[in-house]
């Protein structure tokens, strides 16, 4: 499981970006962020799928940077991020945890074109009413959603329309800062992390709802 040597070794990654310190310290890599992540990922993913009556599949993004498109070559990310994908609904629940913080949230960063023509058909009604209020609940407690995407609403729909905000997304994501870092660490994190999840019901019962996978 995660602990507080998983976030050292982030720090001194951190502070040494390069492969010959990597390659020196790959064995914490492995036991600390790799093993530790399968670990987690195999303790939580079973109390998901059972409290959401769904099939879960997680997810460890790679530490290695894309540096096709970067001017920063550093080769190494200095986080964890993992998804835990919601076969309901095709969204995922998410975990970063990085050297200082640790984040949370829920939703999905890009629609497909299909899924992307449903959601403007969709909050282009009553539905889209609906999910204002839940964003804007979820805004009450705490709660951040990124900006649209889009700057224009999107033809055939006018650029007036009162749900206009939600037609210029391309996907849709809340995500929560609040928690401890000490929240990811040990045997009880995958209990407390699921548990922590429930924050974000409200989204995924409108996309079971109005937008199912």
């Amino acid at each position: 499981m995660f602990s507080q040597e998983s976030v050292e070794f982030l720090r001194e990654l951190a502070a040494h970006n390069e492969k010959p310190w990597f390659e020196a310290n790959k064995p914490r890599y492995v036991t600390h962020v790799r093993e530790a992540a399968a670990q987690f990922s195999d303790a939580i993913c079973p109390i998901l799928a059972r409290r959401y009556g769904t099939s879960v599949t997680g997810k460890l993004f790679r530490i290695h940077r894309d540096l096709r498109f970067s001017k920063d070559k550093t080769p190494y990310n200095t986080h964890i991020h993992m998804s835990f994908t919601d076969g309901a609904t095709g969204a995922a629940w998410m975990i970063g945890l990085e050297m200082d913080r640790l984040v949370i949230g829920y939703g999905l960063f890009a629609f497909d074109k299909a899924r992307l023509d449903k959601w403007r058909e969709v909050v282009a009604g009553s539905a889209g009413v609906r999910l204002h209020e839940v964003l804007n609940d979820a805004h009450v407690q705490g709660l951040s959603l990124d900006p649209p995407e889009l700057k224009r609403v999107p033809a055939p729909y006018p650029s007036d329309h009162p749900n206009q905000e939600l037609l210029r997304r391309k996907g849709i994501a809340l995500w929560s800062g609040d928690l401890p870092q000490e929240k990811a660490f040990g045997e009880a994190a995958a209990h407390d992390l699921a548990t922590a999840f429930e924050v974000f019901d409200p989204l995924r019962n409108w996309l079971v709802d109005n937008l199912p996978g």
